[in-house]
Parts: structure tokens; sequence; C-alpha cells
């Protein structure tokens, strides 16, 4: 399938390992020019050179902290009118709300809620005037279906949840589109983090641990990267708009709804 992105640019953010990466890869073999990024400049080098590589695309590595306002500035110094913004970044480890202070709270809001309303405030009108964009928050499942332990984590995304929601009906007709991927337990080092907590809790070994993990999964299995980066994929694609303001839950059905 043509997703009909050959040429455009993308940012996407903490994109040097994990769901980030899986999205850079799949739009990149979508003919997608990137701007990666992520803290450690060696490993992101390293994988910008791979993408380029397998895929015949630009690939810039842009290190830096996407939290910050000098971050972001890079971010933007290296692809200025992007066409997708894949919204990423790292979450609070998993603690017990009362462990958490205020230092801890504000910096979990930044993360997770503030730095991707920041960017989309620098693209959005961009994207408007072009008359086309694609905005994609990586979030989680816990927007929908409470963890404890990730309280602010859920917290700081749901809020970015509400506070796009009606952003992205101000657009739609400017075939710009926000949307919320919510991954459930994908294989990444984020579920390696779930995984050590579980070993502490219950003294089983990781491979145990796993096993039960997974058997909570109407799927019966961990989530594949690769098939998170190609859900993101057809989001920015020609394809994608017409959905607008909706949280894809990609979780193997473990959220027992039925809306």
């Amino acid at each position: 399938m043509d997703l009909g992105l050959k040429g455009k640019q993308a940012i996407v953010c903490a994109s040097s390992r994990g769901l980030g990466r899986a999205c850079a890869q799949a739009l990149a073999e979508a003919g997608v020019n990137l701007v990666i990024n992520g803290l450690n400049a060696e490993r992101l080098a390293q994988v910008a050179e791979e993408i380029a590589t397998a895929t015949g695309v630009t690939v810039t590595p842009v290190a830096c902290d996407v939290s910050t306002a000098e971050g972001q500035a890079k971010l933007l110094a290296a692809c200025p009118a992007p066409d997708i913004l894949v919204n990423n970044n790292g979450g609070p480890p998993l603690k017990d709300f009362r462990e958490l202070n205020n230092e801890a709270m504000v910096d979990g809001i930044n993360m997770n809620m503030l730095t991707p309303i920041n960017l989309v405030q620098k693209v959005l009108d961009g994207m408007v005037e072009r008359g086309f964009g694609r905005i994609i928050n990586i979030t989680s499942m816990t927007v929908k279906m409470p963890v404890a332990g990730l309280d602010l984590s859920s917290g700081a995304r749901a809020g970015l949840t509400a506070f796009l929601a009606g952003i992205a009906r101000t657009v739609a007709d400017k075939n710009v589109t926000i949307n919320n991927i919510l991954p459930g337990y994908f294989a990444t080092d984020r579920l390696d983090g779930v995984l050590n907590a579980g070993m502490a809790q219950t003294g089983n070994d990781k491979e145990t641990v796993a096993k039960e993990l997974a058997a909570k999964v109407p799927a019966n299995r961990f989530g594949v990267p690769k098939e998170f980066g190609n859900t993101c994929a057809f989001l920015a694609s020609q394809y994608g708009g017409y959905i607008t303001g909706q949280n894809i839950l990609l979780d193997g059905g473990l959220n027992p709804s039925a809306f």
C-alpha cells in the first residue's frame, strides 16, 4: 500500500529505541525524511545510519532533551516545517503515589503533557497553512485502564489527551489530524521496568513474571514494536485524514471495555 508519504518531513521524538524507533522506521519505509531524537548521541547516530541505509531516506539525528526549550529549538531548527510530528517521551518510573514529591510530579507533567503541547503549538499553524499535517502522540493504555504505580504518567498523559481533544476538531477541515496511540505491553525497555518491579514484588524470575503478565493479555503475548510503528505510519498517511481526536488502543485486548 502506498501511504502517500514519499518526500514528507517528520520529527519523531525519543526515537533511538523502543516504540519511537519503530515509528521512525515505519515512516522511513514509507519514504518520509526524518529528524530523530534521543539523549545518547552515539546510539542516535547509529540508529540514523541504520534507518537511512535500510530505506534510502534522509535521517538527521538531533541529540537533546525534548523536554527543554533548548531541545525543542534544536529539533525545529533541523526540521522547521514538519508534515508529521510524533510526540514521545520517557515517563516516570513505577512508584507508589505516596512517594511522589511536588518536584517529581512537576517533572512528570512536563515530560508527558507540557512538552508535547509545546511542540504542537510550534508546528500546528504551519501544517494548517500547507494543508497537511499529522500529529501522533504516544501515550499509554493507562489513560483508559489505570495501573497503580503509574499514576503520574497516567494523569499527565490523560491531561494531554483532554487538552488536545478540542484542538483536533478545530483543524480537521485543514487536513490536519491529531491522534493518540495507547500502547499496552510491548517488548521494549519500558516493559523491562515493569518486569523488574514484578520480580521485586513476587520473588520470581523474569521469565516467570513475563509469562504471567502475558497470560493476562487476551492475545497471550506482548506487542511487537513493528506493529506499533506501522499503526503510526497509517495514521500519518493519506488514508488517515478522516481519523482525528481518537485514542487508538494497541493492547492485545487487555482493556475489557466495549467502547
